[in-house]
């Protein structure tokens, strides 16, 4: 199974910012659009934020339009959230997926073809 690696999740005060990194473990994301979800405590996992394989086709969840950013190196391997003006409502555990299509095909987590464990943002008001 394609497994991804999430780093970059902590605790930050409300209006601060993370950047969450997601890299692949043992394979390329050169053919594979990358989204980033999150699941807070008692809810549902909702997707966040999606980036095609060239960078150019990008679409945010309304929650957090105009306060994350996604983008990717390619060369580097990496796919990068980067999250300001936090709010303890971002408060979830954040995780990113691989999808082997060129564009961002949605926000069904099972449709995806490999998934990261995850990592913990908390914010504190």
């Amino acid at each position: 199974q394609l497994q991804l690696v999430e780093s970059g999740g902590g605790s930050v005060q409300a209006g601060g910012s993370l950047r969450l990194s997601c890299a692949p473990s043992g394979f390329s994301l050169d053919h594979y659009a990358v989204a980033w979800f999150r699941q807070a405590p008692g809810k549902e996992r909702e997707g966040v934020s999606c980036i095609s394989v060239g960078g150019g086709s990008i679409t945010y969840a309304d929650s957090v339009k105009g306060r994350f950013t996604i983008s990717r190196d390619n060369a580097e391997n990496t796919v990068w959230l980067q999250m300001n003006s936090l709010t303890p409502e971002d408060t979830a555990v954040y995780s990113c997926a691989a999808d082997l299509h060129y564009y961002c095909q949605g926000y069904v987590w099972d449709d995806y073809t490999a998934w990261g464990q995850g990592t913990q943002v908390t914010v504190s008001s």
